[in-house]
């Protein structure tokens, strides 16, 4: 679901596993839906023709009310999807929570290249 479009008190975002995705990782990773749907909510969006400042203070939000067990970032190699990683570390930062997070990176040629946490 688009982040703009999910409330930050939408039940389903209590004390779950939320995935936060740039949009285009779906397309670039042909096994998105098996591996990133069965863990939690996917939230959608573009680090890059988005407006972050919203996004920060939405998932900030989010964080404050849903007191999710974790937040996962996935997104691609490229320069601009890395602007969703900081979008989650400045919210996380932003809520004073400690909330297991990490980042999983895709590849151009649609792999996964990376895992770190975030934390």
């Amino acid at each position: 679901m688009q982040i703009h479009l999910v409330p930050p008190h939408a039940p389903w975002l209590s004390g779950a596993n939320i995935v936060l995705a740039a949009d285009c990782v779906p397309f670039a990773y042909a096994d998105f839906h098996r591996r990133f749907l069965e863990t939690g909510p996917v939230l959608i969006g573009c680090p890059k023709l988005d407006d972050a400042k919203y996004y920060i203070d939405k998932i900030t939000e989010m964080i404050k009310v849903a007191k999710p067990k974790s937040l996962t970032v996935v997104r691609m190699e490229v320069p601009c999807c890395g602007g969703m990683t900081q979008i989650a570390r400045t919210a996380i930062s932003n809520t004073g929570i400690e909330i297991a997070a990490k980042e999983v990176i895709i590849g151009i040629r649609g792999d996964i290249i990376a895992k770190r946490n975030l934390n």
